[in-house]
C-alpha cells in the first residue's frame, strides 16, 4: 500500500495549522494552504491509478475526487470571504 499520496496532503495541511494558529494576522493564509493541499489531494487521485492512490483511495476515484475538490474550495472561498476582524 502507497502512503506518500496521503502523507503529503497531511504534511501540507499540518503545514497550514501551523500557520494559522501563529496568529491572528496568518489564520487566512494558514486555511488557504489547507485548501490547497486537499486540491494536491484531488489532482493525485485523479493522476494517480487506483493501485497507486494509496490510502488517499476511499470510494471510487469520482468520489473521492469530488469531496476533496468540494473540501479544497470551500475552505479557501471561506478563507477568501472572511472579512477581517477589528
Amino acid at each position: 500500500m502507497r502512503v506518500w499520496p496521503l502523507l503529503i496532503v497531511v504534511i501540507g495541511v499540518v503545514c497550514g495549522l501551523i500557520i494559522a494558529v501563529l496568529g491572528e494576522a496568518t489564520w487566512r493564509l494558514g486555511a488557504l494552504v489547507i485548501g490547497a493541499s486537499l486540491g494536491v489531494g484531488a489532482v493525485e487521485r485523479i493522476a494517480l491509478p487506483s493501485g497507486e492512490a494509496g490510502l488517499l483511495q476511499v470510494r471510487s476515484k469520482v468520489f473521492d475526487v469530488v469531496v476533496l475538490t468540494v473540501m479544497a474550495a470551500t475552505i479557501i472561498v471561506l478563507a477568501i470571504v472572511v472579512p477581517p476582524g477589528r
